[in-house]
């Protein structure tokens, strides 16, 4: 092992491990998807492909949430992903308005399906109002992650720090540290709930955009969204070189 290396928490090292099976089984419905936009099939197994896929996405959330009660900060600089993955982050995932981008691209282009190009002005508007309620909570979030990090440089949590790094009295500095230990657990517990409410408006962008297609187009839109970040995993593994991931 290089010195350079950082070890890596038994948080990291089991969501490395469920985070590359998940992926795979993300490439898997990638092509299934793929198939079922080409082949046209029936309605209801369009339906079931999409509720597969859906369910499969949120399994992703629950893990995060879980492993991230025991260590929120693995999410904020997640070593499962490369450089070029981690550059593209909105508090710790996809920011949820280009979803409403990757639509409108999706209209324009026809890939990978034709089906969004065909949208009524009825679809277009419910799309929009969802996209600026999401613009909102986007811009709540954002203010929240804002609180935290001023309130990581507070009065208090500075004089903590100076305090806890005395070693003049082995007694104060235990108590000190004890006091920076409660300090800190406040603030992680902060960048749980910011990093949740972004995963909520992600989860909620998903479900609106869904709820306003219909099974092809639904179809099309998962599969350009899987493609998407597929890709992005695959061109920032090349980029990086399998040793730095």
């Amino acid at each position: 092992m290089k010195a350079e290396e950082k070890m890596k928490s038994p948080v990291e090292e089991r969501f490395i491990e469920f985070y590359e099976k998940w992926m795979c089984q993300l490439e898997e419905n990638l092509q299934r998807l793929l198939k079922v936009s080409r082949e046209i099939p029936h309605r209801t197994e369009r339906e079931a492909l999409v509720s597969r896929v859906t369910t499969h996405l949120k399994e992703y959330y629950n893990a995060k949430w879980a492993a991230a009660h025991e260590d929120v900060l693995a999410f904020f600089s997640p070593v499962w992903l490369s450089p070029l993955e981690n550059a593209y982050l909105w508090v710790t995932g996809w920011k949820p308005s280009t979803a409403f981008r990757l639509i409108e691209s999706l209209r324009q282009t026809g890939v990978p399906g034709e089906s969004l190009a065909e949208m009524s002005e009825e679809q277009m508007k419910k799309v929009e109002e969802l996209r600026v309620r999401i613009r909102l909570e986007e811009e709540k979030v954002e203010r929240e992650m804002e609180r935290q990090q001023v309130a990581l440089a507070d009065r208090r949590m500075v004089e903590l720090a100076r305090a806890a790094s005395r070693v003049s009295n082995g007694g104060l500095v235990s108590e000190e540290n004890g006091l920076v230990e409660v300090a800190l657990k406040g603030l992680l517990s902060g960048l749980e709930r910011v990093m949740k409410a972004a995963d909520c408006a992600r989860l909620k962008t998903l479900k609106g955009i869904l709820e306003v297609l219909s099974p092809l187009q639904c179809v099309d839109f998962l599969a350009a969204t899987l493609m998407f970040h597929v890709n992005l995993r695959k061109w920032g593994i090349k980029r990086a070189g399998p040793h730095e991931m």
